[in-house]
């Protein structure tokens, strides 16, 4: 999907400038080989994926997930569920994001669509059909060298709505949140639906894999230096991260103050991005313009013979401290 580089790409804090942002490099994998594919992955940080899953397949679990939340009263009067139009005559306050607060402290409206978004994670067309896609294991099994055998796909899975003028998603690289294990999982983000490049969709900071890498060095020698154990260092590195577990919310200061810029695009149903475990990334305020609410989830994988976080091996829920 061609972007307009000169069209404002709003996130936490304003919109990035001309030049602060630039375009996300899809990748065919029809056409290109497997090495390559493999070599991109590791000198950038990601892989964006066009069309690597049916369309149709995406489309239908999308569809399921809106259906299932239209009983809320978050979609456009008379509009097809897989649309996900919001209803643009509702309060946005009175349908929070899955990780905002405890059911108990929600108004009832809230309560009721929050509480839809998180059973939606135990759905078979989700859990089942999306989250462990033939298509996807197999190219992860390939793609990896783990084989069949070895590649797993962690039960906790993040299925996010945005929508439109709510906060995004701030700044961060998943290490941060799968401490306890091996820093060799994958990330693959897969949106759940078409998302204009002003929908809120992720961006990805442009040799964000080797920040990342270095900020997680430079505190962990810091703390070593101090006679912290392992895992002392992992308590205290999260000690400094927002309440979120974010770096910061604000990806528009932060790429000034790396002197990176953020890479942008816009999704289409059937695409994904698989990035590594150090990758900062972020996501953008969602300003579409027809009030499409972007729906998308973020998958992990690891090499089950080697030490993951198995606190990653069941379904997510409010408060489970991951």
């Amino acid at each position: 999907m061609a972007i307009d580089l000169d069209e404002p790409i709003y996130v936490n804090d304003g919109p990035l400038r001309p030049g602060e942002y630039a375009t996300l490099e899809p990748s065919d994998p029809a056409t290109v080989p497997m090495d390559e594919l493999r070599r991109r992955l590791k000198d950038n940080g990601y892989l964006y994926l066009k069309g690597i899953l049916p369309r149709e397949d995406v489309l239908a679990s999308r569809r399921a997930y809106f259906r299932y939340l239209e009983p809320s009263g978050v979609l456009k009067p008379g509009s097809d569920p897989v649309d996900g139009i919001f209803d643009a005559s509702k309060d946005v306050a009175e349908f929070p994001g899955i990780g905002v607060g405890r059911l108990e402290d929600m108004a009832p409206q809230a309560q009721d669509f929050v509480s839809r978004a998180l059973d939606a994670h135990t759905q078979p067309w989700y859990a089942q059909d999306l989250c462990k896609h033939p298509v996807l294991l197999d190219f992860m099994a390939r793609f990896t060298g783990w084989g069949m055998e070895h590649t797993l796909p962690l039960e906790r899975t993040l299925l996010r709505n945005n929508i439109p003028q709510t906060k995004a998603i701030g700044v961060h690289y998943d290490q941060i949140f799968l401490r306890y294990g091996e820093p060799t999982s994958v990330t693959v983000w897969v949106p759940m639906g078409d998302v204009d490049q002003r929908g809120g969709g992720l961006i990805y900071l442009e040799g964000g894999h080797l920040l990342g890498k270095h900020f997680e060095d430079e505190f962990t020698t810091k703390a070593k230096a101090n006679g912290l154990t392992d895992e002392e260092a992992k308590s205290a590195f999260n000690r400094n991260m927002l309440s979120s577990g974010v770096l910061t919310d604000g990806p528009a200061a932060f790429g000034r103050e790396h002197g990176r810029r953020w890479l942008v695009t816009g999704y289409e149903a059937g695409d994904v991005v698989l990035h590594t475990t150090y990758m900062i990334h972020a996501s953008t305020v969602n300003h579409d313009k027809n009030h499409v609410i972007r729906l998308a989830t973020d998958l992990r994988f690891v090499d089950s013979s080697r030490p993951w976080d198995e606190r990653w091996g069941e379904q997510f829920r409010l408060g489970d401290g991951v």
